[in-house]
C-alpha cells in the first residue's frame, strides 16, 4: 500500500512563504505522478499541481502559475511544493496524492484519477 506524510503546512499573512514536504514510500513503480491538490472550507478538492517523477513534467493549476515551484528528491522520493506571495485565497488543507497507473493528459490534474493520498496538512493565509 502507497503511503504519502505531508509536512510543513502553517500559518503566514499574505504575501508570506511556505513549503510542503510530501515523503512517499512503498510505490510499486519507479516513475508515476504525484500531485498536489488543496481544498477549501465548502469547496471542493482542486488541483494545484501534478508531477511526474520520471522526467519532471510539471503542471501548474492558473492559479498558482508563478508563485508556485514542484520539485522532488528522488533519493528521499520526496516531492515538495515551495510556496511563495501566499494570499488568503491559498487557505486550505493540502493534499499529497500519487497514482499508480499511467495518466493521460486530461487525469493529471484531475484528483479522482489519483488512487493514494496523504493526511493532508492544514495552510491558512491571513490578509
Amino acid at each position: 500500500q502507497v503511503q504519502l506524510v505531508e509536512s510543513g503546512g502553517g500559518s503566514v499573512q499574505a504575501g508570506g512563504s511556505l513549503t510542503l514536504s510530501c515523503e512517499v514510500s512503498r510505490h510499486p513503480n519507479r516513475y508515476y505522478w504525484m500531485g498536489w491538490f488543496r481544498q477549501g472550507p465548502g469547496t471542493e478538492r482542486e488541483a494545484v499541481v501534478g508531477f511526474y517523477t520520471g522526467t519532471g513534467v510539471t503542471l501548474y493549476s492558473d492559479s498558482v502559475k508563478g508563485r508556485f515551484t514542484a520539485s522532488h528528491d528522488s533519493r528521499k522520493s520526496m516531492l515538495y511544493l515551495q510556496m511563495n506571495s501566499l494570499k488568503p485565497e491559498d487557505t486550505g488543507r493540502y493534499y499529497c496524492a500519487a497514482a499508480v497507473r499511467g495518466l493521460g493528459t486530461k487525469d493529471r490534474l484531475n484528483p479522482a484519477a489519483y488512487e493514494h493520498w496523504g493526511q493532508g496538512t492544514q495552510v491558512t493565509v491571513s490578509s
